[in-house]
Parts: C-alpha cells; structure tokens; sequence
C-alpha cells in the first residue's frame, strides 16, 4: 500500500484493562470520515478524504495511486485539478516560436477549444470529452482542413501536460478518436490569361507584384517586403531575405515562413519588369520593428509602398486592392451595395505562387528544385500540393514521340515507312 487510511471518527486509546480500544473523537459525525495518505514522489504529504462507509473505496484509491507509481505513470491529483483554459493560457505565454503562429494559436485555443473544453480538470480528460468536442467543432466549422489545426493544438497543449506529469495519457492519442480529416484543395492554378487580366486591374504601382508573385513563387508578405538590395540584375537571381508581417497588430520585419532565407532564379522579363517599375515608383526606405513590436528598429528600401510611403498591409491590401481587381477581371462578382466581397481564398495571392509552380512543373522542372525556390521545408509537401500538375508518363511518352515526328519532317522516309510497315 502506498500509505494509509485515517479515520477522523475514531481514535486507538489503551483502556483500564490495557487493551486498545477505539473512542470517539471529536470530529465524530462531522465531515467526511476517511482521509488516505500518502507520500508523493516530490517527497510531500499527499490525501484524499471519503465519507463514511467508503474505506474501501479510499483503499482502492490508494492502490490506484501505488500502482500509477510503480507503472511511471502517477499524477498529483492537486496539479491534475489544474483546468484545461488555464494550463492553455500558461502554456501559451510560455511559447517561443514566431509570434505570428503563437497569435494564431492563441486565437485557435481561445475561440474553439476553452469554451467548449476549457472548464475541465486536466486530470479528468477521457477519449470521450475530446470525440465530443470534435463533434460540436465540425458543426462550428466545416472546413475540415481548419479544424485538424486546431485540434493539432489542444493536442499540443495535452501532450506537454503529460510531460508535466498533470495528466498520465494524452487523450487526443488515443485510437478511438480520429483527427480531422486532412483534405488538401486540389489547386487550379490560374490560366496566363487570367494573371495578367488581374494584373492589369491592378493599380500601376502594385501591378509589378504579379510578376513577382507569378513569375519567382514569392509568398504576399514577401512581396510586401521585398528590397532593393535583393534583386540582383547582374547575376540573375533574387534573394528572399525577409517579410512584411502583422504581429499583434503591428507591422514588422521578419525571416521568410519558417526562418528559411532563399535565393530564386530572375527571369529577365521579370527584372525587366522590376526595372521599370522602379523607374516609376522609386523603392523607398522603410522602417519597422523586426520580429516583434517591441523588436529592434530595421531600415528597408522596398519596392513596394503605399502611396504617401510606409509598408503595405496585408488586410487592407486584400480588402481595398486585390479584391476589386478580382472583381474588374470577371473572377468574383461585385458585392451588393452595403456589402462585402464574396469570400474568395482560392483567388487570393498565393493563387499566384500556384501559378509560378504550375508554369514550372509544365515546363519538366523537377519537384526538390520547385521545392527550394517555393521555400518548403520537405519536397513530399510540394509533391503532395502539386502532384496532379504534373504531367503524366502517358503525356509525356506522346509528346516524344509527336516530337521526334516532327524533327523528321517531311523530307524523311521515317513516317511513311512506319506507316507502310
């Protein structure tokens, strides 16, 4: 046994025989009877009281604890009282990632998760409450793709609560519940016609955006911040330094998503583009935050701006600027008067990176180079987004041989041999 039970009631005396009797105590009738103890492994005094007629239920939790011990699975049932909203909130203050997913998370966490689960002891998550919660989540959100994210992140929040011995098993583990289902969108990329039909609604000074987007596969926030001192004529590259992000409502400078600087080839007609660009609309000097709001001061010559100067942001470009060009090239309606634009995230600006690896992959470049110059950190996911854009054996076995037809030309026996034979 892993300690004892106490009875508050009764208490051993030696009577006038010297045998030991049990007498009443002066707690008798009050409160609850039987108090289990125990000594933890951190070497403190640990208990649980039960009512009367329950000394067997209070042995039996003694053994469960004895057992949890032997088996490295215990938890303090004090800790394990902790609830699942304010180990989350400690776990998110104590994160060191970019501050973008940390915002991201903590909307995720906060939105999604606490009101539904965020009452509950740590020490009490079964299977059931998280199958329960993904149930009330799909009806929230039907995108199953957003769902998987969120559960992604109690799940991460459960798992360093067993590291912190709070909780013995992550629940989100277990076999019977099943995450969201992973369902990538098929993307469709846009046709040229499209690309420049965009680009030309564009106002001029973000038109050259399009060509930077879909002609080197830059991400928005890497346009955004995209500097005069990356663009390399001479050699013919482009170097993918930094971004332009929103961290808690601020604009700052950041590393490219997940820290990784890159360098992509410059098309000429690209650095063309950019030439005259600046000819019109001179890079300005830019100065933000790196990192985080509180971050050191960092100077930018950008080639992007607003009109009066200053960094373009995300939200209000997507609202004021590419939504109405979608709407001049016939891809989305115009809103009703009053009304918002149609959601349209499939035709946001990531449509065009779809397109810069579309036009590649057509073009016979292989995925681990599409991979590099997209800035993902595994080819498997490049190949997994874009894998029905490749062409196929059977496409490519008829344009080899269409094509050595074609070199042959008419003056050669070869077609008309093959034909009689």
């Amino acid at each position: 046994m892993a300690g004892h039970i106490q009875d508050r009631w009764y208490k051993t005396e030696t009577g006038p025989d010297g045998k030991p009797r049990q007498v009443k105590t002066d707690r008798y009738g009050l409160g609850l009877r039987y108090r289990a103890r125990y000594i933890g492994p951190d070497g403190t005094e640990k208990s649980k009281s039960f009512p009367d007629k329950q000394k067997r239920l209070a042995a039996q939790w003694l053994a469960h604890i004895e057992a949890d011990m032997s088996r490295g699975q215990y938890v303090d049932p004090a800790a394990g009282r902790t609830t699942f909203r304010q180990y989350g909130e400690k776990w998110l203050a104590s994160q060191t990632t970019d501050p973008t997913t940390q915002t991201a998370v903590a909307v995720q966490l906060r939105r999604h998760a606490f009101p539904y689960i965020g009452t509950r002891p740590l020490d009490s998550f079964r299977p059931e409450h998280i199958r329960d919660w993904l149930k009330e989540l799909e009806t929230a959100l039907p995108v199953s793709s957003y769902r998987r994210v969120i559960f992604a992140s109690v799940s991460a929040v459960l798992a360093a609560a067993v590291d912190d011995e709070l909780l013995a098993k992550n629940p989100c583990k277990s076999r019977s519940v099943r995450p969201p289902a992973a369902v990538p969108p098929r993307v469709k990329p846009w046709t040229p016609d499209v690309l420049f039909a965009v680009r030309s609604a564009l106002p001029r000074r973000y038109q050259a955006m399009v060509d930077v987007g879909g002609g080197c596969g830059l991400r928005q926030g890497e346009i955004f911040g995209l500097a005069e001192e990356h663009v390399r004529y001479d050699t013919g590259w482009l170097r993918v330094a930094n971004q332009v992000k929103v961290v808690n409502g601020h604009l700052v400078f950041g590393p490219p998503k997940r820290g990784k600087e890159r360098d992509v080839p410059l098309p000429r007609q690209v650095a063309r583009v950019l030439r005259e660009h600046a000819e019109e609309f001179p890079p300005v000097d830019v100065t933000l935050p790196w990192l985080r709001p509180d971050g050191p001061l960092v100077t930018k010559r950008l080639f992007f701006s607003l009109t009066g100067g200053g960094a373009v942001r995300r939200t209000d470009f997507n609202t004021r600027v590419w939504k109405f060009a979608l709407v001049e090239a016939g891809i989305i309606p115009e809103p009703e008067e009053g009304e918002r634009h149609q959601a349209a995230r499939e035709h946001g600006m990531h449509a065009l990176r779809h397109f810069y690896a579309s036009v590649l992959l057509d073009a016979g470049e292989n995925i681990k180079a599409l991979s590099t110059y997209l800035g993902h950190s595994d080819p498997g996911f490049t190949l997994r987004v874009y894998t029905h854009l490749m062409p196929s054996s059977e496409g490519r076995t008829r344009r080899a041989v269409d094509d050595m037809y074609r070199a042959l030309g008419e003056t050669s026996d070869g077609p008309q041999t093959a034909q009689g034979g």
